[in-house]
């Protein structure tokens, strides 16, 4: 059955790639980006026709309720993926993180509480749980906030779960392990070392390398939040979605390196490192309730999956018109 669904944040990374695969599967499907003065609706200015004008696109931010009110009308599955998301920025600006990521989601939220809604998503990350207690994470793990960034991400996810119980809203947390690939901003690892490096710098700034993520590639991610979609099963349950493997900075910065330019130098930038109790040393995922509720396994998985993920994302930054998008330094 398609469904009429409303994604936010879908100019973004994640969110664009979703929308995309949303329309192509032929679902009817709105989407906010936020207002700005160029009208640019983010990435997906870059979608081929066919797909840009199977989309209803709505300038405008989740901080107004009254505009999340009126655009929610008649929509069946809720994809809510707009937050700020930088853990470095959050330092600088909280109370910018409590307005869009707690505040934004109780406009969401409460805008879904009508008969129509079969599905609300909530976009979780796996910073929630800070420093790994316990290997591999399972979606039992303690919370714990290590940046305001993650802080304000768990009062989302409590929320939708609140929404679900208090209201019976059919809410759902979705939580992706590192998702990566084509799209992704500069905020993230991959990205700044790959077009700093393809960017032609021979000296390229980093920060720490000794911390372990599970990256996941982000069609994988995609292919989970679709998996949702008229799956009863999953309503009420947090759900991970990962690769189940972990690979350290310096692994993952080899690896780039290999597929580009194996003698650039590399300066650890202090700027680029958190504090010392901020830093989240490991991420890894156990993905048994993905797999056992959603049907969902990566298809990028292990070593050779992520060298393979890396090529097809190091080609995407490689291509000129794509470049042209990041400011590297």
């Amino acid at each position: 059955m398609k469904k009429k669904i409303l994604v936010t944040g879908g100019g973004g990374f994640i969110g664009s790639h979703l929308v995309e695969k949303l329309v192509k599967l032929g679902h009817r499907v709105k989407t906010i980006v936020p207002y700005n003065i160029d009208n640019s609706w983010g990435w997906i200015d870059n979608f081929s026709n066919d797909v840009k004008k199977n989309i209803e696109v709505v300038p405008g931010d989740i901080c107004d309720p009254n505009l999340i009110l009126n655009e929610s009308k008649n929509i069946e599955v809720f994809f809510h993926l707009a937050a700020l998301i930088s853990i470095p920025y959050s330092y600088k600006s909280p109370q910018s993180y409590i307005s869009t990521n707690v505040n934004g989601t109780v406009n969401l939220l409460e805008a879904a509480k009508n008969d129509k809604t079969e599905l609300f998503v909530q976009t979780s990350t796996s910073e929630v749980y800070g420093s790994a207690q316990f290997i591999p994470i399972t979606e039992d793990h303690p919370l714990s906030a290590q940046s305001p960034y993650a802080a304000t991400k768990i009062a989302g996810d409590q929320l939708a779960l609140s929404y679900f119980k208090a209201f019976n809203l059919p809410s759902l947390i979705l939580r992706p392990f590192n998702t990566y690939g084509p799209r992704q901003s500069l905020r993230a690892f991959i990205p700044s070392i790959t077009t700093q490096i393809l960017q032609s710098k021979d000296k390229i700034k980093l920060g720490n390398l000794d911390s372990r993520r599970d990256f996941t590639y982000v069609s994988d991610t995609v292919d989970g939040f679709i998996s949702a979609i008229g799956n009863k099963k999953c309503i009420g349950e947090t759900i991970q979605l990962g690769t189940g493997v972990d690979f350290s900075m310096k692994e993952t910065l080899d690896k780039i390196k290999k597929l580009t330019n194996p003698n650039v130098k590399i300066i650890q930038d202090k700027e680029r490192m958190r504090p010392i109790k901020s830093e989240v040393n490991r991420l890894i995922s156990s993905n048994k309730k993905a797999k056992k509720i959603l049907n969902w396994s990566p298809k990028y998985s292990g070593e050779k999956g992520f060298e393979k993920g890396l090529k097809e994302t190091v080609d995407w930054f490689n291509n000129p018109n794509n470049l042209v998008h990041y400011k590297s330094d």
